[in-house]
């Protein structure tokens, strides 16, 4: 019965990978499989076929001890890994919400309208350098959605845009890696206290330059970077005029990302509060600020945090939900036993691939291109269910890095690439061929740079 949930598991996951294909939104796939998961789990624990193991290495079987105490265990258990999952859930709830405040407010359009070149080579670097740093502020996602639609002013001829739009999840993904909100996977092993936002910083950030220069320079001098760009006609869009309010909302929301890691430094508690703290106040700001004079109570709700929660993608927050509760399904599961210990399914996992690969580096830049194939998010939790290193181990941070650029490799490879795949029409083949490459390049360089560092020089 325990590998039937173990295939259960991966047929859940290859209908993941199979979404667009199959024209099924992943959420389902990933709800259906874990509560499937646990539905199992629960009805064999209870017949007395499976033992579960909780956090503190507590082994609960039915057949054992007090009948009711082996269930609170199982019961405990699950409310545990759910509670730790809300965490999560919540940081990106709060995160999205001030993205779309500030969205609603144009606040991003102050941003597009300082671009004014027309030198490819130049406005890829300036696109480029904004999707790094922007990534690393409003998540990696959000970044690449507000540069592809800047681009589409920019560059009106769409076979040199995409270019511009293969270079910008490069780019994006890199500038992730290094900072605690700038990656669904970094958020993971920050709320799960696997690293601090300085140490993140310190030993990432290097490699993540390597990982968005060294393609971005190969790259700019390709043929479709050449040459000048011609402006498209200044056309009135009522969307993208700037608000009164625009320039408050856009320094506010990007001041209250910041603050969230000072906000846990100051107070030691969880990022969760944190960004919940930043969501009151920029939601207190939009309340009294003016995008417009004389707005009607109508136009004000079309500005107001309560449209912004209208917006946010809730089947990306289930998606997480479901998949985050499968692996812990995994990780409670007893598969056999180490050194005569009981251990759950993953952490038996870890310990035969680290006794077939002796090498972590290896194991870690092979997680870092297989999550060019499969979602890193899940990737990501199985490693921290797996191993139980330190907080700012070398391995976590690798982990962060490989995880977060080696979604460049396809264009399917991370949540950025399909987002711009999908407002750009990227060919899979097409990015194969001429962008995978330079991102190829760059995430091995930039992980020889990290094993250098974090070896050699620490």
């Amino acid at each position: 019965m325990i590998s039937f949930v173990i295939i259960l598991f991966f047929l859940g996951y290859l209908l993941i990978t199979l979404e667009h294909p199959l024209r099924l939104d992943k959420a389902v796939s990933a709800l259906l499989m874990a509560t499937i998961i646990w539905a199992i789990m629960a009805y064999g624990f209870n017949q007395g076929w499976f033992s579960i193991i909780n956090s503190h290495g507590e082994v609960f079987n039915i057949l054992q001890g007090d009948p009711k105490l082996q269930r609170d265990g199982f019961n405990n258990n699950l409310m545990h890994h759910f509670s730790k999952i809300s965490e999560i859930l919540f940081f990106l709830i709060g995160a999205m919400t001030i993205v779309e405040i500030i969205d609603l407010h144009r606040g991003f359009a102050l941003i597009k309208k300082r671009i004014t070149t027309t030198n490819k080579k130049k406005l890829l670097w300036i696109i480029g350098g904004l999707a790094f740093v922007l990534s690393a502020i409003i998540d990696n996602l959000t970044a690449t959605i507000i540069l592809v639609t800047l681009l589409r002013k920019l560059v009106p001829k769409r076979d040199y845009r995409v270019w511009f739009a293969a270079m910008i999840i490069i780019a994006a993904n890199a500038g992730g890696a290094w900072s605690p909100i700038g990656d669904v996977t970094t958020t993971m092993l920050w709320i799960n206290n696997k690293v601090t936002t300085p140490g993140l910083i310190e030993y990432v950030i290097i490699p993540s330059l390597i990982s968005f220069i060294l393609p971005f320079a190969i790259g700019s001098r390709l043929k479709a970077f050449k040459g000048q760009t011609v402006l498209k006609k200044a056309v009135i869009d009522p969307d993208s005029e700037r608000l009164l309010s625009s320039k408050t909302m856009l320094i506010v929301g990007l001041g209250a990302f910041v603050f969230v890691p000072l906000f846990k430094a100051i107070t030691g508690l969880p990022p969760y509060i944190g960004i919940l703290f930043s969501l009151g106040v920029v939601w207190l700001v939009s309340e009294y600020v003016k995008p417009i004079k004389n707005i009607t109570k109508v136009q004000k709700y079309q500005y107001s945090t309560s449209k912004a929660l209208s917006k946010i993608e809730f089947s990306s927050i289930l998606f997480f939900l479901g998949i985050l509760l499968a692996v812990a399904g995994l990780e409670s599961l007893v598969f056999g036993s180490i050194n005569g210990e009981m251990a759950g399914t993953l952490l038996y996992a870890s310990n035969s691939l680290s006794n077939a690969i002796p090498s972590m580096d290896v194991v870690i830049i092979l997680l870092g291109i297989l999550s060019s194939v499969i979602d890193n998010v899940p990737l990501v939790a199985a490693s921290i269910a797996m191993y139980d290193f330190p907080v700012d181990s070398s391995i976590w941070h690798f982990i962060a890095y490989s995880s977060g650029t080696g979604g460049s490799l396809l264009v399917i490879g991370s949540a950025a690439g399909v987002a711009a795949m999908g407002m750009e029409k990227i060919d899979f083949m097409w990015y194969l061929k001429n962008i995978a490459p330079l991102a190829l390049t760059g995430f091995l360089v930039g992980a020889i740079s990290f094993v250098l560092i974090e070896h050699l020089f620490l």
